[in-house]
């Protein structure tokens, strides 16, 4: 067995004192992962063109330079690229049997010969500047074992997205071998990453396993956590059955799991599925299904949290989505982080796209304080492409975000802090998670979206839950949310944007979604009290209003409505994207005078255009008397029509609630504030568990696998 190193010509940073690793036992945080079987998901494991994304940021850079506008791509990972990576690398089901024997099937890999394989990607780099920023750890062993004649290329990164080799080893034995690197986290203050390639010689080379890991320290920090899970879920049997699955074979995260938690709040009753007992069986006794009335997402996540306090045998909860798929190793990282975080830390992961499968959601997300409105990070970029651009050619990828919150979707949660600062929000769904988040940075409880740490998730552009029943959520919790932490007088900019929203609802016909929004207001002008008492019984009412608005009656078939004219308004023709503030102002003012006028003669009987979703804007729309527009998900579609009377009601009865919200805002937001520690506390949630019971029409049902049983399911 030999190998040896070659110094780098370019910078590099030196190794870490060669007793580092003696003086203390080492903890595996992160492993090298491959997909197996889904080929859509390559470029987030192992990239075979390292230089692959190089072109596009040329191609990019050159057009902002020459147009001044950003483009947008979002193409999918080229089929060719496939194919190269199954002639430069074989894993999973194709690599030889021996190496699932003693590495496991998604640990090792044969790399063609000739062939140079980068593990410089999302799962597989090791994000240097997170544990550098936010764990006591100051060094990283990189130790990996292979087999064959190879190039082994270490290289890392900084903050601005520059690139360096620090050393270069070759290995030239046919028998396993080990590699070794302790590497120091000193120059990682503003971001950047670990990674290695490695280069097949004239014969395949066989990778066993590769690893990342840490000093586990004497003081007790080496200790490794134990975590539950806790998962909502609603009628969605088959994603759950799934979710269960995953865990029930990622056997790697049993020594570390304690307890999961399904709280089930559908009328389709997990427990009476056929492949429950099945599912429930490889998990065992620590499996735990809780039914109790639907308590939206906040009243899931909260039964979770308490179940947890109560239970006082767990280190973390590890919410989660029940639609979501995951990857098991996210959990073992984001239970190491937390294990060695410099305090009890939020560790969150990304959500990428269910079907664009490479697609990333947002690196980490804010809440912007004066508008308070989420969003994602300062100096990130929503809906990046691994799969078009990879993480050595994407420059702002290497810069560490820091996150306000993490979304609910996968997020990993200290007992310790639910502890202190109580269970969610009961606001049913919507912005519990950043209100969580925020909560708890006020409390010196910081939130880390760790690269590596992933779910996959329908994304959020095929959703229409800004103009639907959710439009209620989401402007009575982001004003709730608001009188508890804005820091500024009358909430900043948010009453403002509020009424910007409005009229815009409002010049687009959507009535029914006006109408929530007023609801909203006017719950939230009536004080904290209405927050449990309403978080049962409020969708269904809220369904009821929004049921009265032609906007909201939807159908599956275009022909189910009168046909359009066949040729559009001049006006809508020439309709254009405001481009600054003066242009949008005319455009509302236009918009608005033209609501005092009669609908144009016929408007009623026939629609003047069919929309899709995203041509209709509310500066389209507020150019037509009527038009049939899609929804989001491309399933059905409604009938808007303008109506002068209810556009000068609602548009009235807006202006008098957020002058009254504006006026009494001090007050209201000492009432919130003042009564916060009672309706997230684990007593006041225990009461909404108890009554939400009866809508179900049975008691509530702690399942344990041993003692499953099917029940037929309530009259609701």
């Amino acid at each position: 067995m030999t190998s040896h190193a070659t110094n780098p010509v370019l910078p590099a940073v030196p190794t870490a004192p060669a007793d580092l690793t003696k003086a203390c036992s080492l903890r595996v945080v992160q492993r090298v992962v491959f997909p197996g079987a889904d080929l859509d998901v390559v470029p987030l494991y192992v990239e075979t063109n390292p230089d692959r994304g190089a072109a596009e940021l040329a191609a990019e850079v050159a057009e902002e330079l020459a147009t001044g506008k950003k483009p947008t791509t979002s193409a999918a990972f080229p089929s060719a690229a496939v194919g190269e990576a199954q002639s430069s690398i074989r894993f999973g089901g194709d690599a030889p049997a021996h190496l699932a024997e003693e590495a496991g099937p998604r640990r090792s890999a044969v790399i063609s010969a000739g062939r140079r394989v980068s593990f410089g990607t999302y799962f597989n780099a090791f994000p240097a500047s997170y544990w550098r920023r936010w764990t006591t750890i100051e060094s990283v062993t990189l130790r990996v074992r292979l087999a064959g004649e190879s190039t082994i290329v270490l290289y890392r990164s900084t903050g601005k997205g520059h690139c360096y080799p620090v050393e270069t080893i070759r290995t030239e034995s046919d028998e396993p071998e080990t590699i070794e690197r302790t590497l120091p986290l000193n120059p990682f203050i503003d971001g950047g990453w670990y990674w290695f390639d490695i280069v097949a010689g004239p014969e395949p080379v066989t990778l066993v396993e590769a690893e990342w890991l840490t000093p586990a320290q004497a003081d007790g920090q080496g200790r490794q956590g134990k975590v539950s899970i806790g998962i909502t879920t609603f009628n969605q049997p088959e994603d759950m059955l799934g979710q269960l699955r995953t865990i029930a074979e990622a056997t790697e995260i049993h020594d570390l799991l304690d307890t999961v938690y399904v709280i089930d709040q559908g009328s389709i009753r997990l427990t009476d599925q056929p492949g429950f007992p099945d599912a429930a069986k490889k998990i065992g006794d620590r499996l735990q299904v809780i039914e109790q009335g639907n308590l939206g997402g906040s009243g899931g996540f909260a039964r979770s949290m308490a179940e947890t306090l109560s239970a006082a045998t767990s280190d973390y909860l590890l919410l989660m989505d029940d639609d979501v798929q995951f990857d098991p190793e996210g959990l073992l990282r984001a239970v190491a982080f937390a294990d060695l975080a410099r305090r009890p830390t939020i560790v969150g992961g990304h959500m990428f796209s269910r079907y664009d499968r490479c697609v990333m959601h947002a690196f980490a997300e804010s809440v912007a304080p004066h508008p308070w409105w989420w969003g994602y990070a300062p100096n990130t970029k929503p809906r990046h492409d691994f799969g078009h651009r990879n993480l050595r050619n994407t420059p702002w990828l290497h810069r560490r975000a820091d996150a306000d919150y993490n979304g609910w979707w996968m997020c990993l949660i200290p007992v310790q802090v639910i502890g202190e600062l109580g269970l969610a929000l009961p606001v049913f769904i919507k912005w519990d998670d950043a209100e969580y988040g925020i909560r708890a940075r006020d409390r010196g409880y910081p939130t880390v979206s760790l690269p590596g740490m992933a779910a996959w998730q329908a994304p959020w552009d095929d959703k229409d839950d800004g103009r639907d029943w959710q439009a209620y959520f989401h402007i009575r919790n982001r004003l709730v949310s608001a009188l508890l932490h804005s820091p500024f007088p009358h909430g900043g900019g948010v009453i403002r944007e509020s009424v910007e929203r409005q009229v815009q609802h409002l010049l687009s016909m959507q009535y029914s979604t006006a109408a929530l929004r007023i609801a909203a207001l006017e719950d939230v002008l009536s004080g904290p009290g209405h927050m449990h008492s309403q978080i049962r019984t409020r969708l269904g009412q809220l369904r009821e209003i929004r049921a009265q608005y032609t906007d909201a009656q939807e159908a599956a078939d275009l022909d189910s409505f009168p046909p359009a004219r066949r040729r559009a308004p001049e006006a809508v023709k020439d309709s254009l994207t405001p481009t600054n503030k003066l242009n949008l102002m005319a455009k509302a003012w236009s918009g608005a005078m033209r609501q005092l006028r009669r609908p144009r003669k016929g408007a009623g009987k026939r629609p003047q255009m069919v929309l899709p979703y995203q041509d209709a804007s509310w500066f389209v729309l507020a150019r037509l008397d009527s038009a049939v527009v899609s929804r989001a998900d491309g399933t059905k579609a409604a009938w808007y029509r303008r109506d002068r009377r209810l556009f000068r009601t609602f548009m009235l009865r807006s202006l008098v609630l957020h002058y009254r919200l504006r006026r009494q805002w001090k007050r209201l937001a000492a009432q919130y504030r003042a009564a916060a520690g009672e309706f997230t506390s684990p007593q006041a949630w225990r009461q909404t568990f108890d009554a939400s019971l009866g809508d179900r029409g049975d008691r509530v049902v702690l399942l344990e696998h041993s003692r499953h049983q099917a029940e037929p399911e309530p009259d609701r």
